[in-house]
């Protein structure tokens, strides 16, 4: 016999957030293009290419947002979650895309310094700066716990601090007329892009390939469900993200006097939600260690 326990998640909705970082962030996209041309301009340039990649990049999410509210219907009895890790996946892909196209405009630059107009780059860099942190504030809260959002908070997030970059850069271009530094501080802006893509990039790689979620301690779950005094074995343990915000868990629980009954498997789901966030858990029982072809042996 098996209990299938469903914990709920009270999730804010995000559209409004999406709509308006979107809205901002297409605005300057149009705003940095135009002046890093006027001031000929490659940090400038470049920062407005990589924010073009950040309205991708939350179109993306907030698509996959969408999709992950859809209700389970007979062709995808899980939902659509799963389209949350994509969004998170194709995200880091699209940034490194954009740190490519960055670092190689910057290596020809470096060949052919171009003098910049230092109060123009300063200006609207600026003002990216507050874009990007009001955008990134949009989704703070949303961070810790789930994967999408928190590649929408870690690309605005590094956006403000890469024009505050430029910013500086051109207040030294201003002072001491280095051509070359608005091309090293393009390089800077890759490295950045770079490190906070990383991690996105290995997570949702991980969990597309149903990888156990960083937040769960495996060990910790099996050692919790061979601990129950009326369980003598536990095989056929998964663990695996439905999607960036919520977990699924299936296990095969050998007890030792027959059935324990539902306030026993109630207690042991409602345990797994509270210690390890584990919304889904399909707990079966048996009286005979019978392993599957998926089974860990353990």
């Amino acid at each position: 016999m098996s209990q299938h326990h469903h914990g709920h998640s009270h999730a804010v909705n995000y559209n409004r957030a999406f709509a308006v970082g979107i809205a901002l962030n297409v605005l300057f996209v149009l705003v940095e293009v135009y002046y890093g041309w006027r001031a000929d301009s490659l940090a400038l340039l470049s920062d407005a290419g990589h924010n073009l990649s950040d309205v991708l990049g939350l179109v993306i999410a907030w698509g996959g947002f969408y999709l992950g509210k859809l209700r389970p219907n007979h062709r995808h009895t899980y939902g659509l979650g799963r389209a949350t890790i994509l969004a998170a996946l194709f995200n880091a892909l699209i940034l490194l895309v954009a740190i490519g196209g960055i670092v190689w405009e910057a290596i020809a630059r470096f060949s052919h310094p171009v003098p910049i107009q230092g109060g123009t780059v300063m200006l609207v860099a600026a003002i990216g700066v507050a874009i990007n942190g009001i955008t990134a504030g949009l989704f703070m809260s949303g961070n810790k716990h789930d994967l999408n959002l928190r590649g929408a908070f870690l690309h605005m997030a590094a956006d403000a601090l890469v024009s505050l970059g430029v910013v500086i850069a051109a207040a030294v271009f201003v002072w001491t007329g280095w051509a070359w530094l608005d091309p090293a501080i393009s390089l800077v802006i890759a490295l950045v892009i770079l490190l906070g893509t990383w991690g996105l990039l290995r997570q949702s790689l991980h969990l597309s390939l149903d990888g156990v979620p960083e937040s769960v301690e495996l060990n910790a779950v099996r050692n919790y469900l061979t601990s129950l005094p009326e369980v003598s074995a536990v095989h056929d343990l998964h663990v695996w993200a439905m999607s960036t915000s919520e977990i699924a868990l299936t296990v095969h629980l050998v007890v030792r006097d027959g059935h324990p009954g539902d306030t026993f498997l109630n207690r042991v789901a409602d345990q797994l939600h509270h210690d390890h966030a584990i919304e889904h858990a399909t707990i079966q029982i048996e009286t005979g260690v019978q392993i599957c072809a998926l089974s860990d042996h353990t």
